[in-house]
């Protein structure tokens, strides 16, 4: 008896699902960005962008005149999302070059590059990421999801804001996550070492990412150079890749997830809006101004995470 109604129970729920699939369609996308802007003369830097929203962020503003640098830790792969972008747009002007978050040489020399090659960075997105990952360490021993997730644009953004300050109007865009509101900053333990779960060294990554934003944002006031956080929404993409359950349940429950070109939106958004300007220090979803969990508004634990990270980086940023 209990088989034939989970039976009957999953084939009422499988005809909903088709009956109703363009309305949980139209729900699932969520924001659009509808801003035309252009970016014509611009020059945007964005990780991990050789897949998923960061590459459909590419995408997007290459169509809209901008000059696309596309940091990925594997340039083949970056190379093909490049050739897939001027397949589309033929006269996009994006080019490739390697960047590993999750080790600061590479870091240094990216920057060190960039710095004596480009004149001009107005725009630069924080993308890329890793979700649940075994238990590993980046090359300096961060725990990976810290050490890539914040750390590694920590540096990065470091190393580059004296550019964005002289190209201002300039903006940085952080992918957080909806996860920050599960996250805590575990100062006696920033590297799991005394305890690993995967879940929540992605949470607290993610918080990191709101706190940075928040307190970065702080910083740069009069330098029109503004910093706000997204929250994507849940993306159908390969970011699962190390969960195995996560990539059955996100396979079985793709009807109800967003694609990358409409989990892009809101960094889009925050990229090019007009409206956002002069709006800086908060976090966005759907292309609208989103909740922040109580943790991710604490200015003490941001004051002191930035404190933790420049030790642990062995930086100086005042």
């Amino acid at each position: 008896m209990f088989v034939v109604l989970l039976v009957a129970g999953l084939g009422v729920g499988t005809l909903l699902a088709v009956l109703f699939a363009p309305q949980i369609r139209r729900y699932a996308a969520g924001g659009v960005c509808g801003s035309a802007a252009r970016l014509d003369g611009k020059t945007v830097l964005i990780t991990g962008a050789n897949t998923g929203i960061g590459k459909e962020t590419a995408l997007d503003l290459a169509s809209r005149g901008a000059r696309v640098i596309m940091a990925c830790r594997d340039v083949a792969k970056g190379e093909e999302a490049a050739a897939s972008i001027r397949a589309a747009h033929a006269n996009a002007d994006v080019e490739v070059r390697e960047l590993d978050l999750a080790d600061t040489c590479s870091i240094r020399a990216f920057a060190q590059r960039f710095l004596q090659e480009v004149n001009h960075l107005h725009i630069l997105i924080n993308n890329a990421g890793v979700m649940m990952c075994p238990y590993t360490k980046t090359i300096d021993g961060f725990e990976m999801h810290i050490g890539v997730n914040h750390l590694g644009h920590f540096l990065l953004t470091s190393l580059l804001i004296g550019l964005l300050k002289r190209s201002a109007p300039a903006r940085v865009v952080v992918v957080s996550s909806l996860a920050h509101n599960f996250g805590w900053i575990r100062f006696h333990d920033l590297h799991s070492q005394g305890s690993y779960n995967s879940g929540l060294a992605y949470c607290q990554s993610k918080l990191a990412n709101v706190l940075f934003t928040r307190e970065l944002a702080r910083r740069l006031k009069g330098t029109s150079v503004t910093v706000n956080s997204v929250h994507p929404g849940t993306v159908n993409s390969d970011l699962t890749r190390h969960s195995t359950l996560m990539t059955i349940f996100f396979t079985v429950f793709a009807m109800f997830l967003k694609t990358p070109r409409e989990g892009a939106q809101t960094s889009i958004y925050c990229a090019v809006a007009e409206e956002l300007d002069a709006i800086t220090g908060q976090h966005f979803s759907d292309c609208a101004p989103a909740f922040v969990a109580p943790q991710g508004r604490s200015a003490e634990t941001a004051r002191r995470l930035w404190e933790v990270s420049c030790e642990l980086l062995a930086i100086q940023w005042d």
